[in-house]
């Protein structure tokens, strides 16, 4: 088996799985500029996709979360921005679409990948994990699980994610927009409401009922499951869904070209000026009213 750092990849007999193991960050991922762990993640999905014994591919995270979403400590740095240092030019528009498509189509693997796969999702799962999740075939969550898209307060106004069409089909377009827009954080029933999981359970069972659901799967032929994920490519290509790929990578590209105005809220200056974790709260003390009076 390949050897890797930021995931662990373990194989049981038609069952491939992938845990991503950076604990300590929550498993935020440098999804953008292809960090090192995201290349891991997408080198494991290959070996999975590439195993002829292997029917299901669960993916899960080590530690407190499945995946807190992007390491917000690099975003900017991965296309060559955001020092502040005199003379600093602008990432070119090439390279800020090089990196945003790579990025992306590493998403894609998960949504188009030809074996089943599940989603074990507890604790943290925001932004990129999110995406992660949704892109499953099935997930299952923990009843500590946290989703939404918060780094939306970074001023994205509902753009530049690459699963736009997804949710908008999964859980409505108003609804999606609400989402997007506001970036509130929810549990995982109004995630079970919402369609975005499809089973919620208490933490201390999720293991048990993971690997249940995961025989259960593992009992269909391999042809079945490859004609049937082919299927669901075509389906997915006929609503719209994949065209997010072009559509999402193209509109991160153009946000992370903003011209910030005086008197709005800069999370890049704001790094600058007291480091990421102090930047990071700032967002959330700006939608405080906001959180405080909804219903």
């Amino acid at each position: 088996m390949a050897k890797y750092k930021y995931v662990i990849y373990e194989k049981e007999g038609n069952v491939a799985t992938i845990t991503l193991n950076r604990p300590e960050k929550l498993n935020a991922i440098v999804m953008l500029g292809y960090g090192e762990d995201y290349q891991d993640l997408m080198r494991a999905l290959d070996e999975a996709a590439e195993d002829d014994d292997v029917k299901v591919v669960v993916l899960k995270g080590a530690g407190r979360a499945f995946c807190s979403g992007q390491d917000l400590s690099q975003v900017g740095f991965v296309y060559g921005f955001g020092t502040g240092k005199p003379g600093e030019r602008r990432p070119s528009q090439r390279a800020r679409l090089r990196l945003d498509r790579k990025g992306f189509e590493g998403l894609f693997r998960i949504l188009l990948h030809p074996k089943l796969t599940v989603a074990q999702v507890h604790g943290y799962c925001l932004e990129a994990g999110l995406v992660l999740a949704m892109f499953c075939d099935i997930t299952i969550a923990a009843d500590d699980s946290v989703f939404g898209f918060p780094g939306q307060r970074l001023g994205f106004a509902g753009s530049g994610e690459p699963d736009i069409q997804f949710l908008a089909l999964t859980i409505g377009l108003k609804r999606m927009r609400y989402m997007m827009l506001t970036g509130y954080r929810f549990g995982a029933d109004e995630a079970l409401q919402m369609g975005l999981v499809q089973e919620v359970v208490k933490r201390d069972k999720l293991q048990e009922r993971v690997d249940t659901v995961v025989r259960a799967l593992c009992t269909l032929p391999k042809d079945g499951i490859a004609i049937g994920k082919s299927h669901l490519h075509m389906i997915y290509d006929s609503l719209g869904v994949t065209s997010g790929l072009s559509q999402g990578y193209i509109m991160h590209t153009m946000f992370t070209n903003l011209r910030f105005e005086e008197g709005e809220w800069n999370y890049f200056k704001s790094r600058r000026e007291g480091g990421a974790r102090d930047a990071f709260h700032q967002k959330d003390q700006l939608w405080k009213e906001f959180e405080d009076t909804r219903k």
